[in-house]
């Protein structure tokens, strides 16, 4: 049966001309501030108190009753009896301490489910705070939120069995272990009871890190700061370490970026990517796996293209090791086989590092417009964990293939970047206003600006996971799906790679980016489209 606040005693003869009711929703000290601000018979009539945070939930009511009972004011101490409300209230004057955060977006969303407009109020003491920010009063930091929140569908599981056959036990060499790929399949190799772990990071920093997280008791380990696009370096350390499984994880990803670095793409994400799979089949390594991105489809980018040029380097070098192109490994290696090498393609990674979440997250905090390139522009999203529990997972899957396989991990459908930032937005309690240009408008309690910047060099509006050409079937997991390229027809990868490493080291740019246009004729094909 829907409730009423209790009524007030009034004379009706005398009551002045109804105006808008409003709640009042606050902690007990600022609802005693607020209603001390409100001028009798003037502007909105509160109808009653909804009290938030008390430190302690049995005495909340108490403590309300005592801050502002002199007011007569009813009391409810949830916001959820509000929908429970006969006469529901048009708007909510809300007053809540800046030092509550979760608190303030709570109860915006509460709010805003309920369609009851908010008016917020800053407490006096937030106003007067030492070097106040004008823009950070009504706008809390961002709560954390969950990625798989934001992309909408259940994550895939973990093999157990199936990864333990490919990892208990075994030496295994990440590269690139401190990123945000790397980091995580650190980590669930971790659980895995490896005979070794190996945490290859240029980055010293990210390598203290991610060594820090994984120690402890049982957990063989070694950190080794090193850059794998250091080739004799390489094999001399993959000589004496002798891995069983490489993840090469090591690669540039940032697209814009690598637009004005040509010859650092090249040198990173192909020459480092041939350094450690040359010294894995000098090694004898049992099993290398090759993290790619839907980028190298089609590629628009220098970054897709390098990639695209890295996934044709370990496909052409599993091929010739096995049709005797390339001496076997020395006696003692790793395997009595060839290195079984396999790609494995997805799209983004949410909440990598300076990916879009961590990005809008900060823009929040800032008071600062939400951005967006184009908003027309889409992407398959994954989670971190999902990602790398998948890359374990086709690692397993690769026993046995004859020819270099490609592994697609199903990132379900593509997903509008705008609505992913507006889902987030709305999660803060805040409402997504969108702005006509580029231009920052006036913060406004409640809500966050969106702003379209225009897409940047090297980006396109939709990516694509496969070409036409890669017919995919199924695989025991339904998270991947699979395309053994048996006989299909490599360009001459050698002569690309020479001309690529005779370009890379000239000191203008220029140079290597004709040769990856050379290299990669698609680039250009689809450059030229573009500027059409």
């Amino acid at each position: 049966m829907p409730t009423e606040f209790p009524s007030r005693r009034t004379d009706r003869a005398t009551e002045p001309k109804p105006v808008p009711s409003v709640v009042l929703v606050g902690t007990p000290d600022t609802l005693a501030a607020l209603v001390s601000q409100l001028s009798p018979g003037a502007g909105p009539r509160p109808i009653g108190a909804v009290v938030v945070g008390g430190s302690v939930a049995e005495g909340r009511g108490a403590m309300a009753e005592q801050t502002v009972g002199a007011t007569d004011l009813p009391i409810l101490d949830s916001l959820d009896d509000l929908a429970r409300l006969s006469a529901r209230p048009r708007a909510a004057i809300v007053s809540l301490p800046a030092s509550q955060p979760m608190l303030i977006a709570r109860t915006r969303a509460a709010l805003a489910d309920l369609g009851i407009e908010e008016r917020f109020v800053p407490p006096l003491a937030d106003a007067l705070a030492p070097v106040p920010d004008t823009r950070s009063w009504w706008r809390p930091q961002p709560a954390a939120i969950d990625p798989a929140v934001l992309i909408g569908r259940d994550p895939h599981r973990l093999d157990r069995a199936a990864v333990g056959r490919v990892l208990r036990g075994k030496r295994v060499l990440i590269t690139g272990a401190g990123g945000s790929i790397g980091s995580e399949l650190a980590r669930i190799a971790a659980d895995f009871d490896p005979e070794m772990l190996v945490l290859m990071e240029r980055s010293e920093n990210a390598l203290f890190e991610i060594d820090r997280q994984i120690a402890r008791a049982g957990v063989h380990r070694r950190a080794v700061l090193h850059d794998v696009v250091d080739a004799p370096g390489t094999r001399r350390l993959l000589t004496e370490l002798r891995p069983d499984v490489i993840f090469h994880a090591a690669a540039h990803k940032h697209v814009p970026l690598m637009e004005d670095h040509p010859a650092h793409a090249v040198t990173n994400n192909v020459f480092g990517t041939k350094s450690v799979a040359d010294a894995a089949a000098a090694a004898g390594c049992g099993h290398f796996v090759l993290i790619s991105t839907d980028k190298a489809v089609h590629p628009t980018s220098v970054m897709g293209a390098t990639k695209r040029v890295a996934e044709q380097y370990v496909r052409h070098l599993h091929r010739e090791l096995r049709e005797g192109g390339l001496e076997s490994p020395p006696p003692g290696a790793g395997s009595a086989e060839p290195t079984m090498f396999s790609v494995v393609r997805f799209g983004n990674v949410l909440g990598s590092a300076c990916s879009v979440l961590p990005i809008w997250a900060a823009q929040l905090a800032e008071g600062a417009p939400i951005t967006i390139t184009d908003p027309r522009m889409t992407r398959f999203f994954m989670t971190i964990p999902e990602a790398a529990t998948l890359v374990a997972q086709a690692a397993a899957l690769s026993e046995g293939s004859t020819d270099a396989p490609l592994y697609v991990l199903d990132m379900g459908e593509p997903i509008r970047i705008v609505d992913l930032a507006e889902r987030l937005i709305r999660l803060q309690g805040l409402e997504p206003v969108f702005a006509a240009d580029g231009r920052q408008s006036v913060a406004t309690p409640g809500k966050a600006e969106v702003v379209f910047t225009g897409i940047r060099p090297g980006e396109k509006l939709h990516e694509e996971l496969t070409y036409a050409a890669e017919p995919l079937r199924p695989t025991p997991h339904r998270g991947i799906r699979s395309f053994d390229a048996g006989g299909d027809p490599l360009p001459d990868v050698a002569a690309i790679i020479a001309a690529l490493d005779a370009a890379r080291g000239d000191s203008d740019p220029q140079v290597a980016l004709e040769a990856l246009h050379e290299a990669v004729p698609e680039l250009g094909a689809t450059c030229l489209r573009l500027a059409g």
